[in-house]
C-alpha cells in the first residue's frame, strides 16, 4: 500500500520547489518532452541583441510611516500597505508595474523566438503514472498544449482509454485545475478536488464513472487535504477549515483544521466531525484507509516539518465508518512516521526516529487495536548509507526508494525485511511512483533525467521485471546533449552535488550562458528531472545546472536540519559555492551566470543576490518568501517556522534580519538584472512578499540593470497553472536572461 501523508506534512513551499512546477518531472503527468528542431541554431554568445538600455522609469511607490519594534530593534516597513491585496491602490500599483514590465519585455528581440521555441518543446504527449482501483486503471494525459491534463480510465492496459474527467471543460481560460482525486474501492466513484486561479482552496465533488455524471455532493473550504473512501463506498474522509472572513480568503491565517467524514447524498453541514484539537490551532489532519479496510490511519501534522503524529480509527466489519473514536499511536511529534502497510495486525512504518536517513519499523497491534509501548516497536529494515525517501507495499513486497547523491535507487524487500533485489533503472535520474496495494501484482513508475524526457514503466512486484508502458513521442535528440554530476565544496568544507546539462562539445572558455537553479529547504529533495525550461535553455545554447543544497532531503534529516533556522546561511553559502565553482571551472563568468528559484528558492535567490551581487548577471526569484519578519502572519506561513524560526522570538529575529531579502538590499551596490515573478492569487506565499521586495529594490541605488516584477493575473503559487500561462511565463524568464546576456535567439 502507499499511504499519503496529508498535504499539510509537505505543504510548505514545495509546489514551487522546481523552476517549473508544471514543466518539471516531480509528477508523472507533468513530465514534458520536447519536440526539438535539429535545424534551430544555438545561441550566439558574441551577438549583442539586448533591448535598448534606456533608463527605466519605475512607478513611484508611496511610502508610509510604519515601524515595528522587534525585541528592542526598530524596523521600518514603508510599503506595508501593499499587503492589502483588496486595496484599489494595490491593484493600481500592480497594473502600473505590469505596464512597465510589459513594455520592457515586448522590446526584447528574444521574447517571441523564446516563446515559439518553448511552445514547440512543450507540445508533446505527457503521461501520468497509472494507478488501479477496482477493475479500472487511471492515468492522466495531456495531448501537448491542452491547458490541463485529462484524467483517463480503462478496464485493461490494452483497452482504448475513456475520459473520466476533463478539467479543460471546467473553465474557458483553463484556470480551473484538478487538484486531487480519490477513487472508491470498486473504481466506480471518483471524488475530485478542483481549484481556481491557482488558489490552494479546493472544492470537492463526486462523479459516477459509469454514467459520467456528477452527484449532488459538494464539499467547500478544503485546503491541504486529500480524500480517502471507506471500503463500503458510502463516503470518504477529508479535512477542511472554517470558512474565512470576508476579504481574507487569500491572506488570512489558516488555523484549526478539522477532519470530517462525508456520507454520500447528505449535505456538507451533516458531515461527521472525526478529529480536531481546539487547544492546538496548528494541528492539521489527513486520513488514509488501509488496504484491508479495517482501519483509517490519521496523520497529524503541525507545520511543514516532517515530525508528525498518528492515530488509528477502527472501521466496522462492513468497511464503513460508524463513529469510532481515534486511538493514539504516537503523539510525541519527535520524528517522521509514515504508514507503509498494514500486514495483518502488524503496521509497518517509515521513520527517521533514531535514523536520520530513514528505516522501517514494525508495530504489532493487538486484536482490539491496542498499541504497544514504543520500546516494543522493532526495526524491520535498518538505516542504509543512502537516504530513504519513499516506501510502499505492493504484492506482499516492500519497495523502498533511496537517494544516492540525489539519484534514485529502488530496492525490493520481503515482508520479513530481507533484501530481495535492486530494481533496475535506466540510469542516473529520478524515479517516482511505485504505488499500489499489498495484494496487487504490479505497480508503475516514471523515470527521467535532465536530458531524458519522462517515461512510464510497469513493474512486476514479484519478479522485479520492468517493461515500458509509455514513452513520449518527441523529436528531442538526447544524444546531442549530456548530463554529468559533479561535486562542489561549500564554505565550511561540506561537499554537495550539482547536475550539469548542456549540448555536447561544450567549450569551457568561461563564456557560456549558464542558468543555476536551487531550492534548499523543507526536506524537499532536488533530483535531476527533465523539464521544458531546461530543455529550451539548452537548445538556446545555455548550460543548465541543478544544485543540491543543504535544507533539502537528499541525504536525510541531518542534511535537512543543517539548512534550517540559525543554520540557514549554509544554504546560501552552498549556492554561492556552486556559482563560484562554475566560474572557476570555466563554464561561465559572473556576467553570464543567472540564478533562479521558486518559493523557498525565491528566498534563496533574493538572499544570495543581496550577499553577492557581483557573482551574477541575472536573477529571477519566483513567488519568493521575501519578508522573513512577517511571513508567519499570512495563510499557511506559520507552518514554515519549523524551517525558518519566527521573528516573534528574540533569538530567531537575530538570524532572520541578517538574511531577509526585503531587509538586506544593499544601497549603492551594482546589482544584476532582476525579474521578480508572482501571481495575484498566490495564497501560499502571498504576493505582498514580492511587491514589497520589488518596491524596495527599485527605490535603492543598485545600478542601471532592470529591476522588474511580472505579476500574473488569475494565477497562484504554481500548482494548476494552465499551459498557456506556463509557456508565457517561463519563456519570458528565459528571454529576460537571454536579453541580459545579449544572446541571439532564433
Amino acid at each position: 500500500m502507499t499511504f499519503r501523508l496529508s498535504l499539510g506534512a509537505a505543504l510548505a513551499l514545495s509546489v514551487c520547489a522546481q523552476l517549473s512546477a508544471v514543466a518539471q518531472s516531480q509528477t508523472p503527468s507533468q513530465q514534458p518532452s520536447p519536440q526539438e528542431s535539429a535545424s534551430a541554431p544555438a545561441a550566439a554568445a558574441s551577438v549583442s541583441t539586448a533591448a535598448p538600455a534606456a533608463p527605466l522609469t519605475y512607478p513611484v511607490t508611496r511610502k508610509v510611516e510604519q515601524s515595528d519594534n522587534y525585541h528592542g530593534t526598530i524596523v521600518q516597513d514603508p510599503y506595508r500597505w501593499l499587503e492589502d491585496d483588496n486595496s484599489p491602490e494595490t491593484k493600481a500599483w500592480v497594473m502600473a508595474q505590469n505596464a512597465v514590465t510589459d513594455r520592457f519585455l515586448q522590446a526584447m528581440p528574444q521574447r517571441l523566438p523564446a516563446r515559439k521555441l518553448y511552445t514547440e518543446l512543450y507540445n508533446f504527449e505527457k503521461f501520468g503514472v497509472p494507478v488501479k482501483e477496482g477493475n479500472r486503471y487511471f492515468w492522466t494525459r495531456n495531448d501537448g498544449l491542452q491547458q490541463q491534463a485529462v484524467l483517463y480510465t480503462a478496464r485493461s492496459l490494452k483497452d482504448t482509454p475513456q475520459i473520466a474527467l476533463d478539467p479543460n471543460t471546467l473553465s474557458k481560460d483553463g484556470t480551473v485545475a484538478l487538484s486531487g482525486t480519490a477513487f472508491s474501492r470498486d473504481g466506480r466513484l471518483l471524488a475530485y478536488g478542483i481549484a481556481g486561479a491557482g488558489s490552494d482552496w479546493q472544492t470537492w465533488k463526486v462523479r459516477d464513472l459509469d454514467t459520467g455524471k456528477d452527484l449532488p455532493d459538494t464539499i467547500e473550504w478544503v485546503k491541504f487535504s486529500s480524500a480517502s473512501w471507506t471500503p463500503d463506498g458510502k463516503g470518504f474522509f477529508y479535512a477542511r477549515y472554517d470558512a474565512p472572513k470576508a476579504g481574507e480568503a487569500l491572506t488570512g491565517a489558516n488555523y484549526y483544521q478539522k477532519l470530517y467524514y462525508h456520507r454520500l447524498g447528505t449535505p456538507q453541514s451533516d458531515d461527521v466531525l472525526v478529529a480536531e484539537n481546539k487547544d492546538e490551532k496548528q494541528w492539521g489532519f489527513g486520513a488514509d484507509v488501509t488496504d484491508d479496510g479495517r482501519l483509517a490511519i490519521i496523520n497529524i501534522w503541525t507545520g511543514s516539518g516532517r515530525k508528525n503524529g498518528l492515530m488509528l480509527l477502527p472501521l466496522d466489519a462492513q468497511g464503513g465508518y460508524a463513529g469510532a473514536k481515534p486511538v493514539p499511536l504516537t503523539l510525541a511529534f519527535d520524528a517522521e512516521y509514515v504508514p507503509v502497510v498494514l500486514d495483518g495486525q502488524r503496521l509497518i512504518l517509515k521513520t527517521d526516529k533514531d535514523a536520520p536517513r530513514g528505516r522501517l519499523l514494525a508495530v504489532d497491534l493487538g486484536k482490539d487495536w491496542t498499541v504497544p509501548d514504543a520500546s516494543a516497536w522493532t526495526t524491520l529494515v535498518p538505516e542504509a548509507k543512502e537516504a530513504m525517501v519513499g516506501a510502499s507495499g505492493v504484492g506482499g513486497r516492500l519497495l523502498l526508494s533511496y537517494l544516492a547523491d540525489a539519484s534514485t535507487l529502488v530496492r525490493e524487500f520481503g515482508a520479513n525485511g530481507k533484501h530481495i533485489r535492486d530494481i533496475r533503472l535506466p540510469g542516473i535520474g529520478t524515479a517516482a511512483g511505485f504505488s499500489g496495494k499489498w495484494q496487487d501484482s504490479e505497480t508503475f513508475f516514471s523515470f527521467t533525467s535532465l536530458t531524458s524526457p519522462g517515461e512510464i514503466h510497469r513493474l512486476d512486484a514479484k519478479t522485479g521485471k520492468t517493461e515500458l508502458f509509455k514513452r513520449p513521442k518527441t523529436a528531442f535528440q538526447a544524444d546531442q546533449f549530456e548530463m554529468k554530476r559533479a561535486f562542489v565544496t561549500s564554505k565550511d568544507g561540506t561537499k554537495l552535488p550539482v547536475f550539469i546539462a548542456h549540448r555536447k562539445g561544450l567549450k569551457l572558455d568561461g563564456n557560456n550562458p549558464t542558468l543555476l537553479y536551487g531550492y534548499g529547504g523543507f526536506n524537499v529533495p532536488m533530483t535531476p528531472g527533465y523539464n521544458v525550461t531546461a530543455a529550451t535553455w539548452m537548445k538556446m545554447g545555455g548550460v543548465y545546472v541543478l544544485a543540491v543544497l543543504r535544507g533539502g532531503g537528499e541525504y536525510g534529516a541531518s542534511w535537512h536540519e543543517a539548512g534550517t533556522k540559525e543554520r540557514k546561511q549554509n544554504v546560501f553559502d552552498d549556492f554561492i559555492a556552486a556559482g563560484e565553482w562554475l566560474v572557476q571551472n570555466k563554464y561561465t563568468r559572473p556576467q553570464r551566470l543567472a540564478i533562479n528559484g521558486g518559493s523557498n528558492g525565491g528566498l534563496l535567490v533574493g538572499a544570495v543576490v543581496n550577499q553577492r551581487p557581483d557573482l551574477f548577471g541575472a536573477a529571477v526569484p519566483q513567488v519568493g518568501v521575501m519578508d522573513m519578519l512577517r511571513f508567519q502572519k499570512f495563510t499557511i506561513g506559520w507552518a514554515w517556522v519549523s524551517d525558518y524560526g519566527t521573528s516573534d522570538k528574540p533569538e530567531d529575529f537575530q538570524w532572520l534580519i541578517k538574511y531577509s531579502p526585503l531587509h538586506t538590499i544593499q544601497n549603492n551596490k551594482r546589482y544584476p538584472a532582476v525579474l521578480v515573478t508572482t501571481g495575484d492569487h498566490d495564497d501560499r506565499v502571498v504576493p505582498a512578499h514580492s511587491f514589497k521586495y520589488t518596491a524596495t529594490l527599485q527605490a535603492a541605488n543598485t545600478g542601471p540593470a532592470p529591476k522588474l516584477i511580472r505579476i500574473e493575473t488569475q494565477a497562484g503559487h504554481g500548482a494548476g497553472k494552465p499551459t498557456s500561462k506556463i509557456i508565457e511565463e517561463r519563456a519570458d524568464i528565459l528571454a529576460f536572461i537571454a536579453n541580459t546576456f545579449g544572446m541571439d535567439v532564433r
